[in-house]
């Protein structure tokens, strides 16, 4: 993408993506996450791989967590495809403990839409 304009467009978009993610997460919004993940979307937590279906009735259940944050975040376009790198602090509600966690989402642009196609997540209490 050689495109300045464009990838300044993009960077705004999939910002906001992240964002909508993170709390979509912490607010259990499937409404949300069913206009942004693809239809062929996975992801990936500790022991876990869920497809789309699976992962929207997992978010669909009270979250174990509170105060989800998310930091140094890093977002590579390469051409259709994204990554986005963050790590991410939370709250354990069972037992208050603090908690840190590493994730990557993977965007496509699809039809001029960014899409998550793929997430994955090394996080305690996932």
């Amino acid at each position: 993408m050689t495109d300045t304009k464009q990838t300044t467009e993009d960077l705004a978009v999939l910002e906001q993506l992240n964002n909508d993610y993170v709390r979509s997460d912490q607010f259990s919004d499937v409404k949300r996450f069913n206009e942004f993940l693809a239809e062929d979307f996975i992801v990936q937590t500790p022991g876990v791989t869920r497809n789309r279906e699976e992962f929207l009735d997992y978010i669909a259940k009270p979250r174990p967590f509170k105060d989800l944050a998310v930091h140094d975040v890093n977002i590579r376009i390469l051409s259709d495809v994204a990554l986005i790198h963050a790590r991410a602090t939370y709250t354990m509600l069972a037992d208050g403990v603090d908690q840190e966690a590493l994730y990557t989402d993977t965007y496509q642009k699809r039809e001029g839409t960014w899409v998550c196609v793929a997430a994955c997540a090394i996080a305690p209490g996932a």
